[in-house]
């Protein structure tokens, strides 16, 4: 199936009730999204609905360029990854014998801090056990900007990140943070290439991913998806540009954890070459890139509630030992949501442009859709 699978043709088939969950998005205000399935290595779905535009006079055509955000996260763990498998570092070496600045670290203990007794592991970054926080605006990131000009380039920035005390001791909890930007900075650290010309070199281009990047200067602002944010007390929706929100420091900042721009059709193409392995990355770094790294303390502070189901690998939700859960992704927060099923050999992306959407805690119901149809 190659083109765009209009509404009327999946009336009566067995994409029916996939359809009716999709556009029940619109009747909740989503102002439009596209969505695709391919399954053991074919296009077997695709349905765009809604408007590109803020007049939403233009409809969704499925070239439209997205901020995918946190859907950025699992191409900078995979950009890692492809160093660990090189011998660049050991998933239990210390963090600062590659960042020096993050050797001396501080932990917050009640009003006061006091010094780290463990180490951050690169294996914290991973799976978001560092101690981080996601506060963008913190005393250190805001003395970083002033210092650069704003520019903010990723790597000077863990300089300043670095001084920040931590949330608690690393490897004790999960916490959803900066890890995967810290991660993005050791990639560059260690590949001696900036972090965006990386993933351009090793994933990007052998993929034939053309419309995606981490770098601003990359940007088509006449292709992407206006955006918006959504208010959960007045059900009131806001443009708030096309721009990323909040996560990019600044012009200089490549975001690991949240920068990407990318189309649906280039992601699908990332999913699949970690649904097939060999690709990317060999089969047996996905498999450890896809179990549970959490321990039973660690799981209590990661458990969301439209998670519950998963535990967390190498960047990823990922299923439980003896969980009926087989496929493992992760989402984004304008309302991205990716899954990679290897045990159905299918893989899903969907795209949308809402920050804060009322859709965030149902989406992860389109796997069991999904699942519905590769099983028939």
């Amino acid at each position: 199936m190659n083109g765009t699978v209009v509404r009327a043709e999946l009336c009566g088939t067995r994409f029916r009730e996939l359809t009716e969950f999709l556009d029940s998005f619109l009747d909740m205000g989503i102002p439009g999204f596209d969505c695709i399935v391919y399954h053991r290595g074919e296009c077997i779905y695709r349905h765009k609905m809604g408007y590109r535009d803020y007049d939403r006079t233009q409809p969704v055509l499925g070239d439209e360029l997205y901020n995918i955000y946190s859907a950025s996260k699992l191409i900078t763990c995979t950009a890692a990854l492809m160093l660990f498998e090189k011998g660049a570092f050991e998933l239990d070496d210390p963090l600062c014998a590659y960042l020096p600045e993050f050797t001396e670290m501080y932990v917050k203990d009640g009003g006061k801090v006091r010094p780290a007794k463990s180490p951050i592991r690169i294996r914290d970054l991973f799976c978001m056990t560092a101690g981080f926080s996601y506060d963008m605006e913190s005393e250190s990131l805001r003395k970083g900007r002033t210092a650069t000009g704003g520019a903010c380039p990723t790597r000077e920035m863990m300089r300043y990140l670095a001084k920040e005390p931590l949330e608690f001791e690393p490897g004790t909890r999960w916490n959803y943070s900066l890890c995967h930007d810290v991660l993005a900075a050791l990639v560059q650290e260690v590949s001696k290439v900036r972090f965006s010309e990386f993933v351009r070199s090793h994933i990007f281009n052998p993929l034939g991913m053309t419309e995606s990047s981490f770098a601003f200067c990359d940007r088509k602002p006449d292709r992407i998806m206006a955006q918006y944010r959504y208010h959960e007390d007045s059900k009131t929706w806001e443009n708030c540009g096309k721009d990323i929100w909040s996560y990019r420091l600044g012009p200089e900042y490549e975001s690991g954890g949240a920068g990407c721009m990318s189309s649906v059709e280039d992601y699908i193409k990332f999913l699949e070459a970690l649904r097939k392995g060999d690709v990317l990355l060999k089969k047996e770094t996905i498999r450890l890139m896809c179990q549970n790294q959490l321990d039973e303390k660690s799981l209590k502070s990661y458990h969301w509630e439209h998670i519950k189901d998963y535990g967390y690998g190498l960047g990823v939700r990922c299923p439980m030992e003896g969980s009926e859960r087989t496929d493992f992704g992760w989402g984004g927060a304008a309302g991205a949501f990716l899954a990679v099923n290897p045990v159905h050999e299918y893989t899903l992306f969907y795209a949308q442009h809402v920050l804060s959407s009322p859709v965030q805690l149902i989406r992860n119901d389109l796997v069991k859709y999904v699942e519905r149809i590769v099983n028939q």
